[in-house]
């Protein structure tokens, strides 16, 4: 078999990325290199279809460390993530254009850019863990033959899935659904699938591995972020969910967590396991609740607008340091989101509270991003004045934070867990037979055929 080779068109080779899981990877912080440049050169309770609740909860909270000094608890809520079935059929309220719109694009039309021949799940070899998660762990892998080839690459993160979990917790559909828009989209800020599969086990998803862990470990180490570096990260993001709205794409979990910093400290979008084609609304409950828009929790049909929504939400906490909604609870998380009160430290300029109040409009209709102008009002508000938006998204312009790493395999931005048992991966060890005729249809395979 030829040696595995992935060609990113007019992307530089150091644009690897890699996959997050339904729950967040805790990274261990290391030191990393501060560059600071301008941005402007050179200047859950959901049902199931049985009626059961389905909650999917990490174990940990999403804040750790030293109490802050804040009028808020000082202690943030576990983030919880919950899904339900979808229900498409209630009726449309007058919406704004840009949550009318068609799409730009049909994702349907996109080139499928897997690899489907010549490799397979024994090709890989295990060299370490990088995360787990509810019902998926994040693997470093090598591919064998590729080692003698200076000019192919050699590692890349396994995201695997096990079946049965996915069932029982009802995330056939999403599962499906990431591997559908990964498997079509191509961005600069997104993170790139190159291949998937499945054993008797599990679903496994190539992609290439980001070395720089999450932006929340660095904005952890920073405890908050300048207004230019706010910028330059907030603005890569912008840039990927323009390019996915334009598919009506919703992302619909954005977070510090699902942010990853590449060798040269740009941002991929990673995580696409709630990501879903909407032409009008959706009624899914699921994110992280110190995300969620207004509409998600009061079940009013959610769009292209709650990624703005949550756009608020992050560059808040970049700035801040902590989101401007958090409790002790869940539902605590809810009734601040609806009763709308944010505390504005007295550092924090005019300008970036007003981009801020913008994002965070409770009318989706006046919301920013989703008014008549879409993502274009953004990128003309003067909080991003003098953006180069164009150079940005050619990735020529300097990253504020570039990770220290010394080899394209170091993990150090990774917690160091232990692997698993060969036997949860029966495929990554070595190829599995075909099964006996009477033990061909597998009613849980059946379920991912495309894998």
């Amino acid at each position: 078999m030829p040696p595995l080779s992935v060609v990113i068109p007019n992307r530089p080779p150091e644009a690897s990325r890699h996959p997050s899981m339904a729950n967040s990877i805790t990274p261990v912080p290391r030191e990393v290199q501060h560059v600071v440049a301008p941005m402007t050169p050179p200047l859950s309770p959901g049902h199931s279809d049985q009626g059961v609740d389905v909650i999917v909860v990490d174990a940990e909270p999403r804040y750790r460390g030293p109490e802050r000094n804040v009028p808020q608890p000082s202690e943030a809520p576990a983030a919880v993530n919950t899904a339900q079935s979808e229900t498409e059929d209630m009726d449309v309220e007058k919406q704004s254009p840009a949550m009318q719109q068609r799409p730009l694009r049909l994702l349907e039309d996109e080139q499928v850019h897997l690899q489907r021949s010549g490799l397979k799940l024994s090709d890989f070899e295990v060299r370490g863990t990088l995360g787990t998660g509810t019902f998926a762990k994040v693997l470093l892998v090598r591919h064998k033959t590729s080692a003698s080839h200076s000019s192919t690459q050699q590692y890349f993160a396994m995201k695997v899935l096990r079946k049965t979990e996915i069932v029982r917790l009802r995330q056939v559909e999403h599962v499906n659904a990431e591997r559908y828009i990964l498997s079509r989209v191509s961005h600069p800020f997104v993170v790139d699938l190159f291949a998937t599969f499945q054993d008797s086990l599990n679903v496994y998803m190539l992609m290439s591995y980001v070395p720089g862990g999450e932006l929340f470990t660095h904005l952890r180490r920073a405890r908050r972020f300048t207004p230019d570096v706010t910028r330059f990260y907030l603005a890569t993001i912008i840039l990927a969910l323009k390019y996915l709205h334009s598919f009506n794409i919703i992302y619909r979990d954005l977070k510090p967590e699902n942010l990853l910093l590449d060798a040269r400290g740009y941002l991929r979008l990673t995580d696409f396991g709630f990501a879903k084609i909407v032409d009008d609304r959706t009624w899914t409950l699921c994110g992280t609740p110190e995300y969620l828009a207004p509409e998600i929790i009061q079940s009013d049909g959610h769009g292209k607008a709650a990624d703005w929504w949550a756009c608020g939400v992050l560059c808040y906490e970049m700035l801040v340091g902590y989101p401007p909604f958090f409790d002790e609870s869940p539902y605590g998380i809810y009734e601040k989101i609806l009763n709308g009160h944010i505390h504005w430290p007295r550092t924090m300029d005019p300008l970036s509270r007003d981009l801020i109040r913008a994002f965070l409009n409770p009318d989706r209709s006046k919301r920013l991003g989703n008014m008549n102008g879409g993502p274009q009002d953004i990128l003309d508000h003067p909080w991003f004045r003098g953006v180069d938006w164009d150079a940005l998204e050619r990735r020529e312009i300097n990253a504020p934070i570039i990770p220290h790493t010394s080899s394209v395999d170091d993990t150090r931005h990774f917690l160091h867990l232990p692997l698993p048992p060969a036997d949860e991966m029966p495929g990554l060890i070595k190829e599995e037979q075909p099964p006996a005729i009477h033990q061909r249809f597998d009613p849980i395979a059946y379920q991912f055929l495309e894998f």
